[in-house]
């Protein structure tokens, strides 16, 4: 690019920037670029005086990009970013007040949504992803803080067993917002550094809080801003810590700590945030649904970047094609972590719409809003430059290492293997259908798997199956088989594998090893008498 188009870029971006020479580069080591340039105190003294350079992210970008990053430092004094997408961890302290008789809410639902009350009398903690009770998926906590912050009445009902200075046991009445004392978005984890992105490997649709997943590889989902994302402007944390002012819902909101789950070493950080939920803006606050999983809050987070030396300015440029993420199979039903990788991919080749997986080119889409993200960081620009918002250097900043650890199952759980049966009735696709009907009813089985010359499963059948072949007068055992055979593992927890024959509406699976020889079989009764009692069939 020539020297005028690179000016006619910075001036474009940056109008109040002179120009200084130029040097190449975006990345810097952990020991170059710690030199302090300004301080927050300093910046915001610039922002009174109405004489700060404020970009966003992808200004940012662009100006790294044609001017280098020592330009772009010495330059700017504060970068914005912003995400908007799914947390659900997220939730609100409410305080009701007290009514006259007064009560103390030991149960209480608002839109027949549930808040936890392990708390004073008439305070209760609303979960974002707590389910309506008479909707179900339709409706749940990040719709109610949705409708309260929209200015909507809410229906409250509380129960109680009642006590001498409480002695009121129920009631019902219709609040807003207004009427609340104190309303305050407290989110355990929100904005995530990153987040890996989901596939599905299994032959069958997938219902998960990374949306709808098709079977096949059959799309992948993804979330997050990448190269908008508060957490990846600042990927050392240098400016970020508790007390950090940051836009959140529309309004004023302060990092309180670090999130659950913060794993730094791997590059998902998150945060633990709060802010005054009667300031905030329903346009930043969307209650949401999720298909035959729950739902959840989206909420909108914004978060100014003081660009305090060349290192923090390096890391506000970073770009989509720099930001890394895993493809995960969520069709392997372990914990998160130790779903397989299928393979490695930017933000910038997920948000292009398709990636390749072993050659083919599968579709991708955002559970995130670009847009909104974009519009918060706009947003958040102007705020500073007029003077509306001044930034907080952190009291603590955020911990760079934190060990993550999965939750030890302690107790032994029951396995297939533990519940199984090893001997196992079989039959060959070309066995007449009349001699499998007397070898079921002489076994007195129900499940009936079907393997071919090398023993690995082709097909099951069961006593259902062959009465109606009967009756229509079918022979071979091939042509009524069904050959879309739901299976298990041995190694597999019961609870998943229950589940699975609950949403096939099936009582039996085979059970199969990793070359899908059949090594046993496992039924509902089975579980039954293993875990609860009674009579076994198969």
């Amino acid at each position: 690019m020539a020297s005028a188009s690179k000016a006619d870029v910075l001036h474009a971006v940056v109008p109040r920037l002179y120009w200084v020479s130029i040097v190449g580069g975006m990345k810097l080591s952990e020991a170059r670029g710690s030199e302090e340039i300004r301080s927050v105190e300093e910046i915001n003294e610039k922002i009174k005086r109405g004489e700060s350079v404020v970009l966003t992210a992808e200004e940012m970008i662009r100006l790294v990009e044609s001017s280098g990053v020592e330009v772009a430092a010495k330059e700017v004094d504060v970068v914005t970013s912003g995400t908007f997408g799914a947390m659900c961890s997220s939730g609100a302290f409410l305080n009701f007040g007290h009514a006259d008789p007064p009560i103390k809410m030991t149960q209480c639902w608002l839109n027949d949504v549930p808040l936890y009350k392990g708390i004073a009398a008439v305070d209760g903690y609303l979960g974002a992803t707590a389910l309506s009770e008479t909707k179900g998926f339709e409706y749940g906590g990040g719709h109610v803080i949705e409708d309260l912050v929209s200015g909507r009445e809410i229906e409250l009902r509380a129960e109680s067993y009642g006590t001498d200075c409480y002695p009121r046991r129920h009631i019902e009445t219709v609040i807003t917002m207004d009427d609340m004392n104190q309303a305050v978005l407290l989110n355990p984890r929100n904005c995530y550094q990153r987040y890996d992105a989901a596939t599905n490997s299994t032959d069958r649709v997938i219902y998960t809080y990374m949306g709808t997943l098709l079977p096949n590889y059959g799309n992948i989902t993804f979330s997050g801003a990448g190269q908008l994302n508060p957490l990846c402007k600042d990927s050392n944390y240098e400016t970020l810590g508790i007390g950090t002012r940051i836009f959140l819902g529309g309004g004023i909101g302060y990092i309180i700590g670090e999130g659950t789950q913060h794993s730094p070493k791997a590059g998902f950080g998150s945060l633990m945030v709060r802010g005054d939920l009667k300031q905030m803006n329903s346009r930043y606050l969307r209650g949401s649904s999720f298909y035959r999983y729950g739902v959840s809050l989206y909420v909108g987070v914004g978060i100014p970047i003081p660009v305090i030396n060349e290192r923090v300015a390096s890391t506000a440029a970073q770009r989509d094609d720099e930001i890394l993420v895993s493809i995960r199979d969520y069709g392997v039903p372990t914990r998160p972590d130790l779903r397989p990788v299928v393979r490695q991919v930017s933000y910038a080749e997920l948000r292009s719409g398709k990636v390749s997986i072993a050659g083919k080119d599968v579709p991708s889409s955002s559970l995130s809003s670009y847009k909104m993200a974009r519009e918060i960081s706009e947003v958040l620009k102007e705020r500073v430059l007029d003077g509306r918002f001044l930034l907080t250097k952190p009291v603590e900043p955020l911990p760079r290492r934190r060990e993550f650890n999965p939750l030890a199952v302690k107790r032994k759980e029951p396995k297939v293997r533990d519940v199984m049966r090893t001997e196992v009735i079989t039959a060959r696709p070309d066995d007449d259908i009349r001699d499998v009907a007397r070898k079921l009813v002489e076994k007195g089985i129900d499940h009936l798997p079907v393997v071919d010359d090398k023993a690995e499963i082709v097909g099951i059948v069961t006593s259902w199956d062959l009465a109606r072949a009967l009756a229509n007068e079918k022979r071979r055992l091939a042509d009524i088989m069904t050959k879309r055979v739901i299976t298990a593992l041995e190694n597999e927890s019961i609870d998943v594998v229950a589940r699975r024959m609950a949403s096939h509406n099936i009582s039996g699976v085979p059970v199969v090893d990793g070359t899908n020889h059949v090594t046993g079989i496992i039924t509902t009764d089975d579980i039954s008498k293993k875990l609860v009692g009674g009579k076994t069939t198969i």
